[in-house]
C-alpha cells in the first residue's frame, strides 16, 4: 500500500479549496452552472473535481458548509474585535450580505437537494451558535436584554433572505430594528 506524499496532500487540498473557492462564485453568478465550466476556471482537470466532489450535489453542499462555517467563526471574530452589541450588528450585516449577493446560490441548493431533503440540522446548530455567543457576550457586557432565544433571532433575520440584492438600506433599516430591540437600553423603556 502506499501513502500520499506531503506534496500529494497538499496539492489536493489546494486543488480542493480552489474548486471551493470558484464553485461559491460561479454558483452565486448561476444556479446551472456546469461542472465542467467550474473545474475550467479553477484550473484542474474534470477528473480532479470529480475525485473532490462527486456529484453536483456533493459540491454545492460543500460550498454552502463553506459558507456557514465561516459565519459561525465571524461571530467570534467580531467579538474579538469590536464591542458586543456592534460584533452583533456586524454579523447580522455579514450574514445579510451572504443572503442577498447568493441568490444563485440558493437556486442551486434548492436544485441539489430536491425538495424533501432538509440541509437545516447541522447548519442551523451552526448559525444558532454563532447567535447565542453573540447574544451571551451582548448580555454579559450588560448592552444586550438578558433571556433572548437565539432561535427567535434567526426568525426574526429570516426577512433579509426576502430582500432583493439591491435593497441595502432595507437590510440596515432591518438590522438597526433588531438590534435596537435587542439592546439593554430598551428594556423597560416601552409604555404600557
Amino acid at each position: 500500500m502506499t501513502t500520499a506524499t506531503p506534496n500529494r496532500r497538499a496539492d489536493a487540498r489546494e486543488n480542493r479549496e480552489a474548486i471551493l473557492a470558484v464553485a461559491l462564485q460561479a454558483l452565486t453568478e448561476s444556479a446551472d452552472v456546469s461542472l465542467n465550466a467550474i473545474a475550467k476556471r479553477a484550473g484542474v482537470a474534470n477528473a480532479t473535481l470529480y475525485r473532490h466532489f462527486p456529484t453536483r450535489e456533493a459540491l454545492v453542499l460543500a460550498v454552502y458548509q463553506c459558507d456557514v462555517e465561516r459565519m459561525r467563526h465571524a461571530a467570534t471574530e467580531l467579538l474579538a474585535e469590536h464591542p458586543p452589541l456592534e460584533a452583533l450588528r456586524r454579523w447580522m450585516r455579514a450574514l445579510a450580505e451572504c443572503t442577498m449577493t447568493k441568490r444563485g446560490l440558493a437556486d442551486a441548493m434548492r436544485l441539489a437537494t430536491g425538495a424533501g431533503r432538509s440541509l437545516f440540522p447541522e447548519t442551523y446548530q451552526a448559525m444558532r451558535g454563532a447567535v447565542a455567543e453573540l447574544l451571551a457576550a451582548g448580555h454579559e457586557a450588560g448592552t444586550v436584554r438578558p433571556g433572548l432565544d437565539p432561535e427567535i433571532i434567526l426568525l426574526a433575520l429570516c426577512g433579509i433572505w426576502q430582500l432583493d440584492p439591491d435593497s441595502q438600506e432595507q437590510a440596515d433599516a432591518l438590522i438597526d430594528l433588531l438590534v435596537t430591540g435587542l439592546s439593554a437600553a430598551t428594556t423597560g423603556s416601552a409604555s404600557p
